[in-house]
């Protein structure tokens, strides 16, 4: 019988990936200190499914991060943190008010309604922040029954826009939605930028002013797969052993998330990483603005408290760039005609990329 011909044999090799790309902080890849974590933790036998040696010292590495009460529960990836977060915090009947930026609506090919059956109630926002005014117009409608039950706000530090709540925004928002009844979830995939750019400790972000579970993030920070539902409050969550193991979020050789997590919170490591990003953006952004480009067609279009530049160009531009380099379009229905794009720092970009990036970008603008 002769050989099968699948589709997939014909399919022709991919164009390599560049060296360096600026489309996002995943694409980097895992920090060696990381690396080294796995392959220590590549011995032998040990238990299964969280009962090993790694997983239990992550619980001493979130305690010391978040306080005493701090539980940490290993994961997969960051949509599956979020989803058992939120799982775990609501009833059938709850709901979420979120930014209409967040992660949870925009990019989760809506897991949280899909996987969780969780309401989402949106508030749109200037700067991705939730501040207790705005998170005032989805939070009512207590006790009606036609009305799913808004319970958790979420809220992503950094956020999407790349922006950071301060820790007395944070207090007060958190002040205000436990004076309702409700409970705070934070999305931390880079809880550490947001650290590192304010100069403060994960937990003054966090259980510090009020915060009760965290999906705490790894992969844009430098270990190869993983995050962490982190329990502050223990009662803000019911059974949230179960909601992992039922959504798929239990790995039977946990110990590989957890040593990489371990070697990351549990030294130094996170900021290291997070504050090169960062200031790898700001070196970005400020070469962009000492350019000289027409403004008409090149500005910097956000703040950039973290690891990500908002830029607005001619589409021509930035198809021009893509020639060489990654990135991603943000908005692209601006009134002024330009494209909004996004560029990513990640822990490993560097000074001579950053400087041949806009290098390039200034080229493809014009003066």
């Amino acid at each position: 019988m002769g050989s099968v011909t699948l589709p997939f044999d014909r399919t022709p090799d991919p164009a390599p990936l560049p060296d360096v790309s600026f489309a996002s902080d995943n694409y980097a890849g895992a920090h060696p200190e990381v690396l080294e974590a796995m392959a220590a933790a590549n011995r032998g036998h040990t238990v299964s499914y969280g009962a090993d040696p790694w997983t239990a010292q992550l619980q001493d590495v979130v305690r010391g991060h978040f306080g005493d009460q701090a539980v940490a529960y290993p994961v997969f990836n960051g949509t599956g943190a979020n989803v058992v977060s939120l799982a775990s915090m609501l009833p059938r009947w709850g709901a979420v008010v979120t930014p209409t930026t967040a992660h949870v609506v925009t990019d989760e090919n809506a897991a949280p309604e899909r996987v969780a059956g969780i309401k989402l109630l949106t508030v749109p926002t200037p700067d991705g922040r939730l501040t207790p005014e705005l998170l005032d117009r989805e939070a009512w409608g207590w006790g009606d029954p036609h009305r799913a039950q808004p319970l958790v706000v979420s809220v992503s530090q950094a956020t999407e826009l790349g922006t950071v709540y301060s820790v007395e925004e944070l207090r007060a928002l958190t002040d205000h939605a436990h004076g309702l009844g409700m409970r705070v979830h934070l999305d931390g995939a880079r809880l550490a930028n947001a650290a590192a750019h304010l100069g403060v400790g994960l937990g003054e972000l966090t259980s510090a002013v009020g915060v009760d579970v965290v999906s705490l993030g790894g992969t844009k920070n430098g270990i190869v797969l993983g995050e962490a539902v982190v329990v502050l409050d223990p009662s803000a969550v019911d059974g949230v052993e179960y909601v992992r193991k039922l959504t798929m979020q239990l790995g039977s050789k946990l110990r590989f998330v957890s040593a990489q997590l371990v070697a990351l919170y549990g030294s130094e490591l996170w900021r290291r990483s997070a504050e090169h990003a960062n200031a790898m953006a700001t070196r970005l952004r400020a070469a962009l603005e000492a350019g000289g480009a027409d403004p008409a067609r090149l500005v910097v279009t956000r703040d950039t408290d973290s690891n990500a530049v908002f830029a607005a160009l001619p589409q021509a531009a930035a198809q021009r760039l893509r020639e060489r380099w990654r990135f991603y379009d943000w908005d692209d229905h601006r009134d002024d005609g330009l494209v909004e794009v996004r560029w990513m720092c990640a822990w490993d970009t560097t000074p001579e990329a950053v400087d041949a990036f806009v290098a390039d970008v200034l080229a493809a603008v014009g003066r």
